[in-house]
């Protein structure tokens, strides 16, 4: 879901020494059509993981609180896998807003995404959690697709939704503004986990995660009509942590100070 593509200044410094390509660095520049098909890919297996840790968790308890930790530690071990083999390839967005950031971050010239490459990269994310949620219902025997009625309209949830987005922005921008982005898949999975127990909404922060989910009516569900305010909700907390890494991580804030 997840990170950002910005070259390690370390490696930059070392003209004679050739860069290896981690999660989050910037990857030799493959095909786009491979790179969003590793988008594809990477969010269709997170969606599937999800979903289908949750009809998992469903249907072997039902105690709500076991079903949420079941769900939550599958999407850790399952992002943070996804990540290290797909980051190499695609910078492992699986998330329209960590696209869009990057495009808008980088577009004066900077490292990232072009909008060329976003207009690739977030259709095949969306594309990817539909094919996901689908994936995990058929897999446990369930219709292919079934609107979720699981309503998440509530005003807290969609501050909660604010809340989450900001913070994973923050987080993933502000490693590769540290120079720390060979820890993304432990720390972006490892956000997330937390984020499940913390925010309201149990941390979609993901339009595409979002939309998939859409097409489950299972326990990580979420209503149609619930989607709008849930990407609105998204979008803003990445404006809001772009701020907070423009602010926290300014190059020369060390020396200012």
């Amino acid at each position: 879901m997840l990170t950002a593509t910005h070259e390690s200044a370390a490696e930059s410094a070392i003209p004679s020494a050739v860069p290896q390509p981690v999660p989050g660095a910037v990857p030799p520049r493959r095909p786009l059509a491979a790179r969003a098909a590793a988008e594809f890919v990477g969010t269709a297996a997170l969606v599937a993981v999800v979903v289908g840790s949750g009809i998992q968790a469903t249907e072997l308890t039902k105690d709500v609180g076991l079903q949420l930790l079941a769900n939550s530690l599958a999407t850790v071990f399952g992002l943070g896998v996804l990540i290290l083999l797909l980051g190499p390839v695609s910078g492992a967005h699986f998330n329209p807003v960590v696209t869009l950031a990057e495009w808008w971050t980088g577009r004066r010239g900077g490292a990232g995404v072009t909008i060329r490459e976003a207009a690739a990269y977030v259709p095949a994310q969306v594309a990817g959690a539909i094919a996901g949620a689908v994936l995990a219902d058929a897999m446990f025997g369930k219709r292919l697709v079934e609107w979720s009625t699981h309503d998440r309209s509530a005003g807290h949830l969609l501050l909660g939704e604010v809340v989450a987005t900001a913070g994973l922005i923050l987080l993933i921008f502000g490693l590769a503004r540290a120079d720390q982005l060979r820890f993304a898949p432990v720390a972006v999975a490892s956000y997330i986990g937390a984020a499940y127990w913390f925010t309201s909404s149990t941390s979609f922060a993901n339009p595409a995660v979002s939309i998939g989910r859409a097409f489950t009516d299972t326990f990580a569900g979420i209503a149609p009509g619930s989607l709008l305010g849930f990407i609105g909700m998204q979008l803003i907390g990445a404006v809001v942590g772009l701020v907070l890494v423009a602010i926290i991580f300014h190059p020369g804030r060390e020396a200012a100070g």
